[in-house]
């Protein structure tokens, strides 16, 4: 039995949650966001609460149940708050400017490196050092800041680079006589 798919997924005020054959579409103060499920669980709205019941026994449907129920949970977190992602930026004279749909990244190359924004995601820049990745799509904002990190990850000698913010980086030493 799967803990997680028991639990049912609560639709906070401002929230509408509507289902057409096995895709869930979750509207809120956000945007909307939709999800189609695999034909091995059942998705049922009543009133404020979603629930997930699997079709059947199998280990495929038990491992569906609890992963779309997640899914279903993370369209109304998407829709109400959002998903957020921040990065720090270690390295002098490394540094990063939100311009409109594009990130601008000093990153000690020759040249700048110009980030284009994809649609339905926000990047802020509150200091030099720090970028914020915001969005409804958790997926979405997880994938850009990773590309974001990918430009410079950090390196274990120094730690200079792009981290996710709280990311330990495991420090080696240099040389030794």
């Amino acid at each position: 039995m799967s803990r997680i798919g028991k639990k049912p997924v609560e639709l906070p005020s401002g929230v509408s949650a509507s289902v057409s054959g096995q895709t869930i579409e979750v509207k809120g103060p956000k945007g909307t966001r939709s999800f189609t499920a695999t034909d091995d669980v059942t998705i049922v709205v009543d009133g404020n609460l979603v629930t997930v019941t699997p079709r059947g026994s199998s280990k495929r449907a038990r491992q569906q149940w609890g992963m779309s129920r997640t899914m279903v949970a993370n369209l109304v977190t998407g829709v109400t708050t959002g998903f957020k992602k921040e990065l720090e930026i270690t390295g002098v004279g490394y540094r990063a400017n939100a311009q409109g749909n594009v990130l601008k990244l000093n990153l000690g190359y020759s040249h700048d490196v110009d980030f284009a924004v994809p649609a339905g995601i926000t990047v802020s820049t509150p200091k030099q050092t720090e970028i914020t990745v915001e969005g409804i799509d958790q997926q979405q904002v997880g994938e850009v800041a990773a590309k974001i990190r990918e430009w410079r990850s950090p390196e274990p000698y120094k730690g200079k680079g792009i981290r996710y913010k709280g990311e330990f980086i495991f420090r080696k030493d240099g040389k030794k006589k």
